[in-house]
């Protein structure tokens, strides 16, 4: 049976969706709050079958022309179906039509095929871990 994934931007799910989500996706079963954290965002946009949040990407801002893609994501039992690829492409094109000029993000390599198919270009960047 093929499930209809559907994309909506700005849905605001509620932290017991994310967190679950977060749980599959990124195996940390910690709970966060996240509603301070998309009330700050550019957008962002969620993949759900049915009522289910399966995917999710965040687009932070400097509040001026420079948006960051967050938290890319989708449930192990979602991927190799395009909804990463899908849920990068309606941010890009949110950040796009809500003034931002340059779009930018951070990946482990093992990504780095995936983003440069979705035209991110190679950039140097820094890193500080300021927790352990």
């Amino acid at each position: 049976m093929t499930v209809t994934i559907k994309f909506r931007t700005d849905p605001y799910p509620d932290n017991k969706a994310l967190n679950a989500l977060w749980a599959e996706a990124w195996n940390v079963p910690a709970s966060r709050d996240f509603a301070p954290i998309l009330s700050k965002s550019l957008a962002h946009i969620g993949a759900f079958a049915g009522e289910r949040l399966v995917g999710f990407v965040n687009v932070a801002w400097d509040g001026g022309i420079h948006a960051f893609i967050l938290d890319t994501c989708v449930s192990p039992e979602f991927r190799r179906r395009g909804i990463a690829s899908s849920l990068v492409e309606i941010a890009t094109k949110a950040a796009r039509e809500r003034g931002a000029e340059w779009l930018h993000v951070d990946f482990e390599p093992h990504l780095a095929g995936f983003y440069r198919s979705l035209g991110f270009g190679p950039t140097g960047a820094g890193l500080i871990r300021l927790r352990e």
